[in-house]
C-alpha cells in the first residue's frame, strides 16, 4: 500500500513552474500573446512573408477579419507572387473601407504587376488623393504608372514579322511577311 501512495504522489503536480507539460521551452501560457498583425508586420521587414501570412491568419482567427488583417494578408500574398490571391484578399479589404491607403497603394502595386497599367494609375491617384499627397511611396509609384501609362500610348506596337512589299505584275503588289 505504502509503494502504491509514493508511485500515485510522484504523478501528482509538483508545483514546479506550473507550465504546462506540452508548452514550447520559453512560453508562458499565463501571458497574453502578442498580436499577430505586429509579428507578421515584422517577419515582413524580415523578409518571412510566408510566416507572416501565417501570423496575419493567426491575428484574422483571434481579432477578426477587418480591413487591416485584409490588407496585410494581401501584402504577404503579394510579396510570395500570388499575385491573383493578393488583389482578391485587397479588393476585399477596400470593400471594407475604400479609404484605407494602404490597401488601394497595394492594390495598385498588385495591378503593376499583373500588367493593368490603367486601372493601377486610377488606384494610386485615389490612393495619392486620400494621403495628400503625404507619403513618397505612392507618389513614386503613381509616377512609375503615369509613365508607363504613357509610354504605353506612344510606344508603336511590335510586329511578328517585317513587312516587305514584292511586285508581282505591273502596278500590282502584294504584302508579305518574313516569319
Amino acid at each position: 500500500m505504502l509503494l502504491i501512495v509514493g508511485l500515485l504522489a510522484a504523478c501528482g503536480n509538483t508545483g514546479g513552474a506550473g507550465l504546462s507539460r506540452n508548452a514550447p521551452y520559453g512560453v508562458n501560457p499565463r501571458q497574453e500573446a502578442v498580436d499577430g498583425l505586429i509579428v507578421g508586420h515584422r517577419l515582413m521587414e524580415a523578409g518571412e512573408y510566408e510566416l507572416a501570412l501565417k501570423a496575419y491568419y493567426r491575428a484574422a482567427g483571434e481579432d477578426g477579419i477587418n480591413v487591416d488583417t485584409l490588407s496585410a494578408i494581401g501584402s504577404a500574398n503579394l510579396k510570395l507572387g500570388r499575385l491573383g490571391q493578393a488583389e482578391l484578399v485587397l479588393r476585399r479589404a477596400l470593400e471594407a473601407d475604400p479609404t484605407f491607403v494602404p490597401a488601394l497603394n497595394n492594390l495598385g502595386v498588385v495591378l503593376m504587376e499583373r500588367d493593368k497599367i490603367g486601372e493601377a494609375k486610377r488606384v494610386f491617384e485615389q490612393a495619392y488623393a486620400l494621403d495628400s499627397g503625404q507619403s513618397d511611396s505612392i507618389r513614386d509609384n503613381l509616377k512609375l504608372a503615369i509613365a508607363k501609362s504613357e509610354a504605353r500610348v506612344y510606344d508603336t506596337p511590335q510586329e511578328e514579322g517585317e513587312f516587305q512589299l514584292v511586285r508581282r505584275e505591273k502596278g500590282r503588289y502584294v504584302l508579305l511577311t518574313q516569319l
